[in-house]
């Protein structure tokens, strides 16, 4: 249809359409596919249409962050580094008590975020040695004793361990805690070398030259226990896959570590140290164990070889290692007549013990004639003092003494157990995990205690020490290991 001729409107009449016409708008597209109407100037930039809002506008960064949950428990080691009052009989120190506080801090901080921060499986592993614990309190000779030696390995081996687990969050805080360990043998062997360096340590040979840190000759295995475990976490620490700087200096902090390990001539603490850095560095790859193992042998030869430092007595203690059986030393008799005493008196009742504290009272009617009347100690501060023994210096004879098939069962298998999730974890990141450092740190530890717990129990300021590395190994094995760090509460 051809368009007619457009008719021309009258001017007044054109005023009047203008005066009632709606306000211009966008031009309108009839094509298919045209874009939506642009509501905006045309000199302006076309923002974002209100049908397709664009993404939300980042929040400025918290100036404040929240302190770790976990800096009570580093609170509890640096109490250990406080120097005990001479002449102290080496029970509960400060430390202990600050761990009630932390358990208590744990329990508030549980019922103020009313959660359940962790798994049946780990209730069950940690909760296990009660069942043991009650039977033998209920079994010993009084009812003060049995109170006490529970409330002990509750303390220990239960209630400090559920705490540390719960209070660590993630790696993060697993690795503040193994620096913390590594400080705190930094300082005690310090400590101990110059005590060695000023002959002013415990008696050792008539001489007073053995490290023994700020614990006293009363608990003259503390400094080596403390020792052992930093220089475990450092070389954890050195064998993962963090930056290249930290990895650097946690190997300098394992070497520096092995002066006061030796000085504290403690046979026990090396071939605990020497089997457990053996397995990390296995769980760490053969050519990372090449390189260490070289290391090591270098500096030993270097500190022992060329500066000749306590080389004819070193010499001596290592040679003693070989001549427990053919000709052992009043320290080891001392130990072979307690265990046989400790074996004694479980036959008595096997599946529940004689009841906790009940070594002492029982140990005369099984010991053999070879067992001395106590252990002399002297130096560091301390007068002359002839401590009793009063424990067989074996945590597995112990507990089977005290509470019988039972309560070792339920110990010692919980601690195998974490020993299997923690490796289970390990097999998870030693290819490609970020946590191969926190694997090798925790398995570590809890080789280098379990290795302890034949010829040691637990006694002294630096048990405390004992329940934080139970601690650290069961978070790895029932939280770390499984990548369930957002399970705790934060």
């Amino acid at each position: 249809m051809t368009p007619g001729p457009v008719r021309s409107f009258p001017p007044a009449l054109r005023r009047l359409a203008r005066r009632f016409a709606l306000p211009p708008g966008p031009p309108a597209y009839a094509h298919a596919g045209a874009s939506a109407s642009c509501d905006a100037p045309h000199e302006a930039p076309r923002g974002p249409s209100p049908a397709h809002p664009g993404p939300p506008l980042p929040l400025p960064p918290s100036s404040a962050r929240t302190p770790s949950p976990v800096l009570p428990v580093v609170a509890v080691l640096a109490l250990l580094c406080l120097p005990l009052s001479p002449g102290g009989e080496g029970g509960a120190g400060p430390a202990d008590a600050l761990s009630a506080l932390v358990v208590l801090f744990c329990a508030v901080r549980l019922l103020r975020q009313r959660r359940r921060p962790l798994s049946g499986t780990a209730v069950l592993l940690l909760a296990l040695p009660v069942a043991g614990l009650a039977l033998a309190a209920m079994g010993a000779s009084s009812p003060g004793a049995g109170l006490t030696g529970l409330g002990r390995y509750l303390q220990i081996f239960v209630l400090v361990p559920a705490a540390v687990v719960l209070l660590v969050r993630d790696r993060a805080d697993f690795r503040v805690l193994a620096w913390s360990f590594v400080a705190l043998a930094g300082w005690q062997g310090a400590v101990g070398v110059h005590q060695f360096v000023t002959a002013t340590g415990a008696s050792y040979q008539g001489e007073t030259i053995r490290a023994v840190g700020t614990f006293g000759p009363q608990d003259v295995m503390g400094m080596a226990t403390v020792v052992s475990f930093g220089l475990i976490c450092a070389l954890g620490l050195a064998l993962g896959r963090s930056r290249a700087r930290q990895r650097a200096v946690a190997a300098c902090c394992a070497l520096a570590l092995l002066a006061p390990l030796a000085l504290s001539f403690s046979r026990g603490a090396w071939i605990a140290t020497a089997l457990t850095c053996t397995v990390q560095l296995a769980l760490a790859g053969l050519r990372r164990a090449l390189t260490v193992g070289a290391v090591v042998l270098a500096a030993g030869v270097v500190l022992v070889g060329g500066f000749g430092v306590g080389s004819a007595m070193l010499q001596e203690r290592v040679d003693s290692i070989t001549q427990v059986a053919d000709a052992p030393d009043q320290s080891v008799t001392d130990r072979y007549t307690l265990w046989a005493a400790a074996i004694g008196i479980w036959r008595e009742q096997p599946l529940t013990g004689v009841g906790l504290k009940g070594f002492p009272e029982h140990r005369d009617a099984h010991a053999p004639l070879a067992l001395s009347s106590g252990s002399d100690t002297d130096g560091a501060g301390s007068g002359f003092v002839r401590q009793p023994l009063l424990s067989p210096h074996n945590m597995y004879l112990l507990v089977l003494a005290e509470q019988g098939l039972i309560g070792l069962l339920a110990l010692a298998g919980g601690w195998l157990a974490l020993l299997a999730r923690g490796l289970r974890g390990w097999s998870r990141v030693r290819r490609a995990g970020p946590g191969l450092d926190c694997a090798l740190v925790a398995c570590g530890l809890l080789v280098w205690q379990l290795i302890d717990f034949v010829y040691a129990d637990i006694g002294g300021p630096s048990t405390v020490l004992t329940a934080v590395v139970f601690g650290v190994v069961a978070w790895w094995a029932l939280v770390g290991a499984d990548g369930r760090e957002e399970a705790l509460a934060r």
